[in-house]
């Protein structure tokens, strides 16, 4: 086992809201304002929210090296519908998806909130991650609002019951930010597509970092739900392969709700690995978590493996936690891109924030569906929505995006990144290590068109 005296590498996953390392992914208002208080008795939005195209302003418009738009004749609405948890356990992260789709669409329309002819209308409704309503919301934005695109989820759980619905109803549905690996694999279906992370993502981004800087014995604790299952396993198999062992057969679960972690934390102890892999989402219990790993004497002498989350959770990090390494999905810091840098322009100019973990999901799928409606001009059927996406490749805020025509994963790059604050005014508290390539981060492809 190697010294004890190395530096922690923390991970904060991208769950560790309610579902990052998601079902992937989650705190803000209604409002998607960045910072979220959750209500006791979170509801259905009654009414549609439409976003239309803001004010022409200095900041307000799409880079200088983006072409004016050319005026269309107008078409028929194209209503999109969008679920996020804005009020319940994942709204973090469902709030940062929210306001980066928004304005994801008014880069990738020029402003103008209107594709192929057509103007566009989103409607959003608070799922509060809870499966019942958010399966509830998806049916009356099609058979209410007649929606014909869906998009959205925090929870990967509701994901996996959306996509579904959108399959019976033969609509197409863009998962985001849930990250499930489940999502495009087992229940993949093929109106189902995904530009936000996959959780089995996670793993290769970091594995052979963690293997050549951290040790190869592990252990994993893991939230016991579909999200953490499946991301564990991912982690049990990358890590494998590249040669490093699990001290235990099957990765430790604990139950989301867990507030007593010290059978645990005493058989990691026990068994000294030399690092940890951490895979927990939900925003009460991690920080209970932490605490307890903390204060029991795993924090400090065990590495963690794990992912960084959003900044609002970054700030809550122990301080000797500076210094570690770990992966993160994104952060406004590391691309260099046209569209990271409107994405973060307009992210400070409408929230007052930098854009944050999964505000890039979202810009990057309003993305898509710009350019996948273009190439079908406007046609939302599935005969001419899924050959337009499948294989589609474009130019979003961490870089170049390719959605695998075999599982409709988009397959983007990822970061490993040291955390060398946690009270920068700007939020800059990482500086990167590497960016690993989006073919060294891809996920498995198991879904049934998988070659």
């Amino acid at each position: 086992m190697k010294s004890r005296n190395r530096t922690p590498l923390i991970l904060a996953s991208l769950l560790l809201v309610a579902s990052l390392l998601l079902g992937a992914c989650q705190t803000a208002t209604p409002e998607a304002t960045p910072e979220a208080v959750a209500t006791e008795e979170p509801t259905i939005t009654e009414a549609p929210v439409k976003t239309e195209a803001p004010p022409p302003t200095d900041t307000a418009v799409p880079p200088t090296d983006t072409p004016e738009p050319t005026p269309e004749p107008v078409g028929e609405p194209l209503k999109i519908g969008v679920m996020s948890d804005l009020t319940g356990a994942l709204a973090l992260f469902g709030n940062e998806m929210w306001s980066g789709l928004q304005i994801g669409f008014d880069y990738a329309t020029g402003g103008t909130m209107t594709v192929a002819g057509r103007p566009v209308e989103l409607i959003i409704r608070d799922d509060t991650s809870n499966v019942e309503t958010g399966a509830a919301v998806a049916r009356e934005l099609i058979e209410s609002e007649g929606v014909e695109i869906l998009i959205g989820n925090s929870s990967s759980a509701v994901a996996a019951q959306v996509q579904q619905i959108a399959n019976e109803n033969e609509i197409v549905y863009f998962a985001a930010p849930a990250a499930s690996h489940d999502i495009v694999g087992k229940n993949w279906n093929p109106y189902t597509f995904r530009v936000c992370r996959d959780s089995a993502q996670d793993a290769p981004t970091v594995a052979k970092w963690a293997i050549e800087n951290v040790g190869t014995k592990y252990l994993i604790l893991a939230e016991d739900y579909a999200f953490g299952q499946a991301t564990a396993a991912g982690f049990q198999a990358t890590f494998g392969a590249m040669g490093a062992t699990f001290l235990t057969e099957a990765p430790i679960f604990a139950p989301s709700d867990t507030t007593d972690f010290t059978p645990y934390i005493q058989q990691i102890l026990s068994l000294e690995p030399d690092g940890l892999i951490l895979i927990w989402a939900s925003n009460t219990s991690a920080q209970i978590l932490f605490d307890q790993l903390t204060t029991q004497g795993v924090t400090g002498n065990i590495p963690f493996i794990t992912g960084f989350s959003s900044n609002d959770l970054t700030k809550l990090l122990d301080a000797g936690t500076v210094g570690s390494v770990g992966l993160i999905v994104y952060h406004y810091t590391m691309p260099s891109t046209a569209e990271n840098d409107y994405l973060t322009e307009q992210y400070i100019e409408r929230f007052g924030t930098p854009p944050d973990l999964f505000s890039e999901c979202g810009f990057a799928t309003a993305q898509a569906v710009v350019a996948a409606l273009e190439a079908s001009m406007g046609d939302t059927s599935g005969e001419a929505l899924i050959p337009a996406l499948e294989g589609l490749t474009f130019n979003g805020p961490k870089g170049t995006y390719t959605i695998r025509p075999g599982d409709h994963q988009a397959l983007a790059p990822m970061y490993v990144v040291r955390l060398v604050n946690i009270d920068d005014p700007d939020e800059k508290f990482f500086e990167k290590v590497a960016e690993v390539s989006a073919e060294e981060s891809a996920p498995p492809c198991d879904a049934p068109n998988c070659e």
